[in-house]
C-alpha cells in the first residue's frame, strides 16, 4: 500500500476544511490543485488526516515494541510514542534499547512484574496518560458517534436522501417559494432538485454545470461550487452561483446567463438584493463588488480591506456591509467611494456578518470567540458577548421581532461555534439565552425556521439537531451519512435540508 503526494494534499485540505479553517483550505487547494486530483472526496471520512496519523503511530509502537522473534518485550509494549518520535528512528531505537536495559536490569534484580513500567513510575503514568490525553484524544474525538435519543430521533422513512453529487456538498438553499432545493458542492456543479413533482417521494435534478466563459465558448469550470443564493423577488430557477475560482456565474431556467469574473481569487460569499436588481460577491482579492444582474456589468468594485473578504450582507438594496480576516467590519454604499462606516473591535478575522430584520442592528463572529453587536449611531459595540470558548463559525437572526411577520415574538440571534455548542441570545438585554449542547462536533450551520419558533443546527457529528427557540429543548433529531456543512427550511417550515461530506442532500419532515 502507498500514498500519492495527491492523496496527501487531498487529506491536508480536508482537515483543513474540518478543522475550520475555511480560507486558508481554499488558497491550500488552489496551490495543490486539488480540482486536477481524481479523488472522489465523497468517499474520504471525516478526520481521516488524524486517522491515518493516529494508526501510523499505533503501527510503529508495535514495531518498537516486538522482539525479533515476534514477541512483546516481556509480554508488554512500551509506553507510546509521540509523533516526533515515530519519525526519528534513532529516537525509537534509543528508547527500544533502554526499554531492553531496563528489563535487564530488573531480571537481575529479580524484581516483579508488579513493579515494571506499569508499576507507577513518572514514565508509566505518562504512558497511560499520553494515550488518553495525546493523539489517541484527537482520533476518539472523532470516532465517537451520539446515539439519538429514541422519542425525538426523525426515522429513515419520513427523510429522503438525494443523491448525485460526486464530492462533498458545501452549501444548500430552498427556493424562497417553491419546493425547490438548490445545492453547491465540489464536484464543480450545483444542482437543483425538485421535490414537488412525485407525490410517491421522488425527485428530479436539474445538473448546472459551472463553467466559464472563454474565448466566446463556456468551458467547464474544475472548481468548487461553495455559495448559492435565489433571486428573492424572481421565484424561478435563478440561482447565482460562487465557486473558489474567481467567476461567479448566474443561471436562468438551468442555462448559463452570465458569466462574471471581475474578482481575482476565490470567492467567498455572494447575496442578491431584496429588489433582485443586484448581486453582492467578496473575494480572497479584498475587494466585494456589486453586479448589475441583467446586464453583468460590476458597478462598483470596493477595494477597502487588506485582506481577504469573507462574508458580506445587505443593509437595504444599496448599502451593504463587508467583513475580513483583517478584523475590519465596513459599511458601504454603492456610488460612494469611501466606507460610510467603519466597525473595530474583533482581535481575529470576522467569519460572517447579518443586519436585523430592520436593518439597524448589525451582529458579526469572529475567531476570537465573541460575537459584537454594532449600530450605525455609534463606533463602538452596542453589546460584546462572550461565552463560546472556541471560534463562532456563523450566525443568523430570527425572523421575529420589529419590522418582521412575528412582531410579538423577542427578536434572537443564534450563534454556531466550533465549541460544539449552539447559542441563543437576547440581544436586547445582551444575554445568553439558552446553551444548546447535544452536539459533539464543530457546529458548521445554524437557521430558524419561517416562523421562529424552532432552530436547526448542522454539524460534522452528522447530526441535524431541531432546538425549541422558547425552551432550548431538543425536539427532533436525525442523523445523516456525513458530516453537515449546511441547513436551511424550505418556505412552509417543514422541511429541513442539510448537505454533507459525503455527497448528500437531505430533508428529514418536521412536522
Amino acid at each position: 500500500m502507498s500514498i500519492s503526494s495527491d492523496e496527501v494534499n487531498f487529506l491536508v485540505y480536508r482537515y483543513l476544511q474540518e478543522s475550520g479553517f475555511s480560507h486558508s483550505a481554499f488558497t491550500f487547494g488552489i496551490e495543490s490543485h486539488i480540482s486536477q486530483s481524481n479523488i472522489n472526496g465523497a468517499l474520504v471520512p471525516p478526520a481521516a488526516l488524524i486517522s491515518i496519523i493516529q494508526k501510523g503511530l499505533q503501527y510503529v509502537e508495535a514495531e518498537v515494541s516486538i522482539n525479533e522473534d515476534g514477541t512483546l518485550f516481556d509480554g508488554r509494549p512500551i509506553e507510546s510514542l509521540s509523533l516526533i518520535d515515530a519519525v526519528m528512528p534513532d529516537v525509537v531505537q534509543t528508547r527500544q534499547q533502554a526499554y531492553k536495559d531496563k528489563l535487564a536490569q530488573q531480571a537481575a534484580a529479580g524484581s516483579s512484574s508488579s513493579t515494571g513500567p506499569q508499576g507507577g513510575s513518572k514514565n508509566g503514568e505518562g504512558a497511560a496518560n499520553g494515550e488518553e490525553n495525546g493523539s489517541h484524544a484527537l482520533a476518539n474525538n472523532h470516532s465517537e458517534t451520539m446515539e439519538v435519543d429514541r422519542d425525538v430521533e426523525i426515522p429513515q422513512s419520513k427523510a429522503m436522501v438525494l443523491r448525485g453529487h460526486e464530492s462533498e456538498v458545501f452549501i444548500c438553499a430552498w427556493n424562497p417559494v417553491n419546493d425547490l432545493l438548490a445545492s453547491g458542492s465540489g464536484d464543480s456543479t450545483a444542482r437543483i432538485w425538485n421535490l414537488s413533482e412525485n407525490s410517491t417521494g421522488g425527485s428530479t435534478q436539474l445538473v448546472l454545470r459551472h463553467c466559464i466563459r472563454e474565448g466566446g465558448q463556456d468551458v467547464p469550470s474544475n472548481k468548487d461550487v461553495t455559495s448559492l443564493d435565489w433571486n428573492v423577488s424572481v421565484y424561478t430557477y435563478i440561482p447565482c452561483l460562487s465557486s473558489s475560482c474567481c467567476h461567479l456565474i448566474i443561471l436562468f431556467s438551468g442555462n448559463l446567463a452570465s458569466t462574471l469574473g471581475q474578482h481575482k481569487g476565490p470567492i467567498f460569499a455572494l447575496k442578491w438584493n431584496k429588489k433582485g436588481n443586484f448581486i453582492l460577491s467578496a473575494g480572497v482579492d479584498k475587494t466585494t463588488i456589486i453586479w448589475d444582474a441583467h446586464t453583468g456589468e460590476a458597478k462598483q468594485q470596493f477595494p477597502f480591506h487588506s485582506a481577504p473578504a469573507l462574508d458580506v450582507d445587505w443593509q437595504n438594496n444599496n448599502t451593504f456591509a463587508s467583513c475580513s480576516t483583517d478584523m475590519c467590519i465596513h459599511v458601504c454604499k454603492l456610488g460612494q467611494d469611501r466606507p460610510v462606516k467603519t466597525f473595530q473591535g474583533h482581535s481575529n478575522e470576522v467569519n460572517a456578518i447579518k443586519w436585523d430584520p430592520t436593518g439597524s442592528l448589525l451582529a458579526s463572529c469572529s475567531d476570537d470567540m465573541t460575537l459584537k453587536i454594532w449600530s450605525m449611531k455609534q463606533d463602538s459595540c452596542v453589546h460584546d458577548l462572550q461565552a463560546h470558548s472556541k471560534e463562532i463559525y456563523t450566525i443568523k437572526w430570527s425572523p421575529t421581532g420589529p419590522g418582521t411577520n412575528n412582531p410579538s415574538a423577542n427578536l434572537m440571534l443564534a450563534s454556531a461555534s466550533f465549541d460544539s455548542t449552539v447559542r441563543l441570545w437576547d440581544v436586547e438585554r445582551g444575554v445568553c439565552i439558552h446553551t444548546l449542547t447535544r452536539h459533539q462536533e464543530p457546529v458548521y450551520s445554524v437557521a430558524f425556521s419561517p416562523d421562529g419558533k424552532h432552530l436547526a443546527s448542522g454539524s460534522f457529528d452528522k447530526c441535524v439537531h431541531i432546538w425549541n427557540t422558547q425552551t432550548g429543548a431538543l425536539v427532533h433529531s436525525y442523523r445523516g451519512t456525513g458530516g453537515i456543512f449546511e441547513v436551511c427550511w424550505n418556505a412552509t417550515g417543514d422541511r429541513v435540508g442539510a448537505s454533507a461530506s459525503d455527497g448528500s442532500v437531505s430533508f428529514p419532515l418536521v412536522v
